[in-house]
């Protein structure tokens, strides 16, 4: 204890500590999501929501589901089926649009019904089959530890399983 002051370690609390420098624009980060696994792609995109960034993820449709296409199938199947015995509004939402799908796979790694901090970075997102037009102009980026690392026919596209479990485009 010198002059009064009680000298603590740096740790947790202090306020030395190391910030991350987070800066943001109006400008969304775009995401081309051909040829990534949908579970890494989730992962690093609720990261960069829960940051503050505004995530824009296009081509929806053509994200991989890692799995024989058999077994995706039966999965999606399975899920169709869960519903509510007193009223189908109760049940799950069944969505069937591949940008809906990996909105919904984002929500669920965001603490969306946890803390309201969860539900403002799902505002900020934004899913989309195909390109747009105000999007096209934009720089897109990819994640490397998210992209498929065998042929592109070990795996099942999630606009193919989509229109196996009754997407209409």
């Amino acid at each position: 204890m010198a002059n009064g002051r009680i000298n603590r370690p740096a740790g947790r609390n202090s306020n030395t500590s190391k910030q991350e420098v987070v800066i943001r624009t109006d400008r969304p980060i775009v995401v081309d999501a051909t040829n990534h696994i949908a579970g890494r792609l989730a992962s690093n995109v609720a990261k960069l929501l829960m940051q503050g960034h505004r995530v824009s993820v296009v081509n929806c449709e053509k994200i991989m589901m890692s799995g024989t296409r058999s077994n995706q199938i039966k999965e999606q199947r399975e899920f169709l089926e869960i519903n509510s015995i007193i009223n189908y509004k109760h049940g799950p939402v069944h969505y069937r649009r591949p940008d809906t799908l990996m909105a919904k796979m984002i929500r669920q790694m965001l603490p969306y019904d946890r803390k309201p901090s969860g539900k403002e970075a799902h505002q900020r997102l934004r899913t989309y089959i195909g390109s747009p037009q105000e999007i096209k102009s934009l720089e897109k980026i990819q994640f490397e530890k998210a992209l498929i690392r065998k042929t592109a026919s070990n795996y099942t596209a999630l606009g193919e399983l989509c229109r196996i479990i009754g997407w209409t485009e």
